[in-house]
């Protein structure tokens, strides 16, 4: 049974790394098979691409050319770690993945949608989330996390996170009308409450929408 590719999006702050380990433990607890990864980055060659995109390096080089660097190391994920995992059994949870270039290379760097379409394309080769959560918030507070675990962790902001408030707020309506075009599959979570209450949000919506996930975990180990 091939795994089911499950991919977090949203602002900078909205809380996906603190539920994607959430979901992790709750699915591994129940016996599943899981791998936690993220974009830009995920595998070797993609985690040097990831640390030249976000040290702004790529900045002055425009939308058009960050599309194209997040496509080679979305090419290199998918071949060294996402593609053998799902093929292997193992569920993928993806803290960002396509989506993410759609939002901000393509809705906020004014790319072209049919340009961003043809890209995808060659990028992915048919690979597709299963489910992707939107995790939702108002912008000014996402940041004002950010910023916190910033200095909590004694960093600077990085490429993305260092745009003023009006790229927050635009990024934000760009997520949500992306998961208008597809509702099948996406889910938008209220992130602006608790953590509990958002990884129950998270867990209900994927007993709804990818059962075969959650009844396999119901399961006990030993059932055929």
């Amino acid at each position: 049974m091939a795994g089911c590719f499950i991919t977090f999006e949203g602002g900078e702050g909205a809380g996906k790394s603190t539920q994607i380990e959430r979901l992790k433990a709750r699915l591994g607890q129940l016996g599943q098979s899981v791998l936690v990864t993220r974009e830009p980055g995920g595998s070797p060659h993609a985690e040097e691409i990831r640390a030249f995109i976000l040290g702004g390096h790529a900045k002055h080089l425009g939308p058009l050319a960050e599309a194209l660097l997040f496509a080679a190391a979305r090419i290199d994920h998918l071949d060294k770690t996402i593609g053998p995992a799902l093929r292997g059994g193992t569920h993928v949870l993806c803290d960002r993945f396509a989506d993410s270039t759609r939002a901000y290379q393509g809705s906020l760097g004014n790319i072209d949608k049919g340009l961003i379409d043809r890209l995808e394309t060659v990028t992915l080769r048919g690979a597709k989330p299963d489910l992707t959560f939107i995790l939702d918030l108002p912008a000014e507070t996402g940041l004002s996390r950010a910023r916190a675990r910033q200095a909590g962790k004694g960093e600077g902001a990085d490429r993305f996170e260092e745009e003023d408030i009006s790229f927050h707020q635009s990024l934000r309506q760009a997520y949500l009308s992306i998961a208008r075009a597809e509702p099948k599959r996406f889910v938008v979570i209220n992130a602006d409450q608790e953590p509990d209450e958002v990884e129950a949000a998270i867990w209900a919506a994927l007993r709804e929408r990818l059962p075969q996930v959650t009844d396999q975990a119901a399961r006990p180990p030993d059932a055929a």
